[in-house]
């Protein structure tokens, strides 16, 4: 594809939401989901060390 201009480039013939969107939206995700990722790995260490410490004072 041939762009004229910069503005060209950006209106992507039309369809600047749908593939502007659509690279925001991947952005934000791959921003987001390690964030999520390393609050559930926090929550799971926190509930296993809760559980072993649970063990320990039942034995």
């Amino acid at each position: 594809m041939n762009w004229g201009s910069p503005a060209e480039f950006f209106a992507m013939g039309g369809y600047a939401l749908y593939v502007w969107g659509s690279f925001g939206l991947t952005a934000l995700f791959v921003v987001i989901e390690p964030v999520l990722v390393r609050k559930r790995r926090a929550a799971a260490l926190e509930s296993l060390r809760r559980e072993v410490a649970a063990n320990k004072e039942s034995q």
